[in-house]
């Protein structure tokens, strides 16, 4: 990692691929990272962390599974939302977003357990910006 500032617009602009998460920085045992997203996800749930989103540019939905019931939250830039572990969630970005997540070193983008992932979907633990 380096130990100079880091402009996310620069990280951002450094590749095109969506869902495939940079890791910018670390924070003690966690990991920054940025990403590019457009459609959909997967269903997928984190068993022992919460996860923090940053929306960076345009728009997320995360739709959650509750004990309550199903809802979406939608999250516009600048907004934050943490999914608390355990609850099933898919972000999806209609129109396009670039978003920044922050979680344990390690996390797998499609959670302890998921559907079926698809092509466009890269499962990963981030990528080295």
């Amino acid at each position: 990692m380096s130990n100079h500032p880091i402009a996310l617009s620069q990280a951002l602009a450094s590749f095109d691929a969506l869902w495939s998460p940079r890791i910018v920085t670390r924070v003690n045992d966690y990991d920054v990272r940025v990403a590019k997203v457009e459609g959909e996800h997967v269903w997928h749930v984190h068993d022992h962390t919460d996860e923090f989103f940053l929306v960076l540019d345009g728009e997320l939905d995360i739709a959650l599974r509750e004990s309550s019931g199903e809802r979406t939250v939608t999250l516009a830039t600048g907004s934050v939302f943490t999914v608390p572990r355990g609850t099933e969630h898919k972000p999806s970005s209609p129109s396009g977003a670039s978003i920044l997540v922050f979680e344990p070193t390690g996390t797998l983008t499609v959670g302890d357990r998921h559907e079926e992932v698809p092509a466009h979907v890269d499962a990963t633990t981030g990528h080295a910006l």
